[in-house]
């Protein structure tokens, strides 16, 4: 149990939030820091819609479209920037980084979307181009090879893109913006210290779900039962992972501090139930550093470490792991009618 005074329950962001790609495969506090995409590399949405118009309209129904139009107008997101001496929600890094899509248009800085196509998979200039080639100017994405998708894959991650055929990189833009890892944001400006009840399969398979490319480019496919299997360990990896990096970040026995550690020894509690019922090496490797692991504050270097290792534990499990083995955490998987709406 976290060695904090008895932590605050708390409800969830008051808008979703997410982020852009820092190092595909790599693990440390970094990809946990909300960092906003680089306005230079940003395109923009239309840009986006030649290829996706299905996903677009499903996304312009959610609330990460519309936190443009909505956050700054809400008391508590105005209370919040009040207390943080914040003047404009749209026109500072703490509020713009998890909320907004900023772009360089000329000389002018401007938030163009609220939490948008870029926000999640990257700032796309610089892969634009490598994601949308399947192999020639007469291939599809029907007929493109096993090989090329492959090397296809791998060129617009390394230039930036974050793929989510690795469901880590996937969980970790999520939680970047979701365990709120920013003390003085929640212990001056009173913001929620993270979404408490989030959890991967949930909230990525109900309105946020955009799988078109999986048919027809018509129908919104959910998720393959295999796959939701590795998202729902990954997931748990992952919260794990970013809440030992706040909780090695907390400076105070205050609210960050204690709701990071209480969230930290849950995520160990729901890993360990899995652990029982697959008995997988991987998620051993995450659960071995946290055996004697003490949740307080100043044990920041082994927080950290541990932190490191579950980490690189969840993006090899995403990588190895296809979900067949894995049927009997298939009862601990959220149903249908929990999904995020």
């Amino acid at each position: 149990m976290p060695r904090f005074s008895k932590p605050v329950c708390l409800l969830v962001l008051i808008t979703g939030g997410a982020v852009c790609l820092l190092g595909a495969g790599e693990s440390d506090e970094r990809q946990f820091t909300p960092r906003q995409c680089d306005p230079d590399q940003v395109v923009g949405s239309d840009t986006c819609i030649k290829c996706h118009e299905s996903e677009l309209k499903q996304w312009r129904q959610t609330p990460h479209y519309r936190t443009f139009d909505v956050l700054h107008r809400t008391p508590e997101a105005k209370e919040i920037a009040k207390r943080m001496g914040l003047r404009s929600i749209k026109r500072n890094d703490t509020c713009v980084t998890c909320h907004y899509t900023r772009q360089q248009q000329g000389t002018r800085l401007r938030v163009v979307a609220g939490v948008s196509c870029e926000s999640c998979h990257g700032g796309a200039r610089d892969w634009l181009e490598l994601h949308a080639d399947y192999g020639g100017p007469q291939a599809t994405r029907e007929t493109e090879s096993l090989g090329h998708r492959q090397e296809r894959r791998e060129a617009s991650i390394h230039a930036g893109m974050n793929n989510p055929a690795n469901v880590y990189l996937l969980a970790r833009q999520c939680l970047s913006c979701h365990t709120v890892p920013n003390e003085r944001l929640v212990n001056v400006g009173g913001h929620q210290a993270g979404t408490t009840d989030f959890e991967l399969v949930a909230w990525s398979q109900g309105m946020v779900r955009h799988n078109f490319v999986r048919s027809d480019g018509v129908a919104n496919q959910p998720s393959s039962l295999e796959r939701l299997r590795v998202m729902y360990v990954v997931g748990l990896m992952a919260d794990l992972e970013a809440s030992l990096r706040a909780t090695a970040a907390a400076t105070e026995n205050a609210k960050f501090a204690q709701t990071s550690a209480a969230r930290a020894a849950k995520k160990k509690r729901q890993l360990w139930e899995v652990q029982r019922l697959i008995d997988e090496p991987l998620v051993l490797a995450a659960l071995d550093p946290l055996a004697s692991l003490e949740l307080t504050l100043g044990n920041e270097v082994a927080l950290r470490e541990a932190a490191d290792a579950v980490g690189k534990a969840a993006y090899k499990f995403a990588e190895e792991v296809d979900g067949t083995s894995l049927g009997a955490i298939d009862p601990l998987l959220p149903a249908p009618k929990d999904y995020k709406n």
